[in-house]
């Protein structure tokens, strides 16, 4: 029988109390409770700060500690932009195309928002780009629509389903041009990743568990959810990522890590809705806004930690 010491080179050390300081995998034996324990890295959600103005159905950008969220799904909301330093929210410039069921990518100081419905439901091909204070137009979308996945940066994005329409289109910073097609027709869905690795998941057609995968010329098959789920959000990269929120027969808390192959699920969020907007990595994920039985201004913050699990006694 494969030893711990032959498979990690070194033996399960005792000690009388838990360390203080356990790295993800390792083992020990507390000889004052006679139990094998291990660290193990799990997520959770916290609060954050609110948002000024409670909204759904905007986008989001940016990072943890310096997120963008901006549109909505009704006016006066629909212009609106705020800015998060990691424990609340600012006012930023207004979008110069009021929006809702629209995508967003990039950064807080270099954001990209992307198609969606101007109030009170016309759909619009319009791009604007933001520059940590004011949105200007960029190039417009080859085909203008609603309810899209985005990802990407400023000047290499993504745009990808909403209509639905398994139409992609890649952004260089000025223009889109056509990219490869989903695999399915898709909408009310959610992206991570980057323009040349980046990853579509959930959506209404209907509602759906599948994701797919992009090379930066063509989507495939990826893992399939625990959740069925539309309006959802996401965060992180193709082979690393965050789904959360949305809803399914009802608005949901569920939470998924995707690890490029399988998505298995992890800490719920304390405030179930759809129509909200997400941020940031697996490990400093952000999520933000969206629908209850009202408008949420709720932010919650996704941090991984090493935790001590007992694994059996003596």
């Amino acid at each position: 029988m494969t030893t711990y010491k032959e498979i990690f080179g070194k033996q399960v050390k005792n000690y009388s109390s838990d360390p203080s300081n356990e790295t993800e995998g390792q083992i020990w034996y507390n000889s004052s409770s006679g139990t094998f324990k291990a660290g193990i890295s799990a997520g959770a959600w916290a609060s954050g700060g609110n948002l000024i103005t409670a909204r759904a159905t905007g986008a989001g950008a940016g990072i943890q500690t310096a997120a963008l969220a901006f549109g909505a799904y009704a006016a006066p909301e629909a212009v609106l932009t705020e800015e998060y330093n990691g424990s609340s929210w600012t006012a930023g410039g207004a979008l110069g195309t009021g929006r809702g069921y629209l995508a967003g990518a990039g950064t807080q100081t270099a954001g990209l928002a992307i198609g969606g419905r101007t109030p009170p439901s016309t759909t619009t091909d319009a791009t604007e780009e933001y520059n940590g204070s004011s949105w200007t137009a960029g190039g417009a979308l080859g085909t203008g629509r609603r309810n899209l996945g985005g990802t990407g940066t400023q000047t290499a994005g993504l745009a990808f389903g909403g209509g639905p329409t398994t139409a992609t289109e890649e952004y260089n910073g000025s223009a889109w041009t056509a990219g490869g097609a989903l695999g399915t027709a898709n909408q009310f869905l959610a992206g991570a990743g980057t323009q040349t690795s980046a990853l579509a998941f959930g959506g209404q057609v209907p509602s759906t568990s599948a994701s797919e995968e992009y090379d930066g010329s063509s989507w495939t098959a990826g893992g399939i959810m625990n959740t069925t789920r539309q309006e959802l959000a996401g965060a992180g990269i193709q082979t690393s990522a965050l789904a959360f929120g949305g809803y399914s027969t009802a608005n949901t808390t569920a939470t998924e890590e995707y690890d490029g192959s399988n998505w298995t699920n992890s800490a719920t969020l304390a405030t179930a809705r759809r129509g909200l907007s997400g941020a940031g990595t697996t490990s400093a994920g952000l999520a933000f806004t969206g629908y209850t039985t009202s408008n949420s201004a709720a932010t919650e913050e996704f941090t991984v930690a090493i935790q001590t699990k007992t694994l059996t006694s003596s």
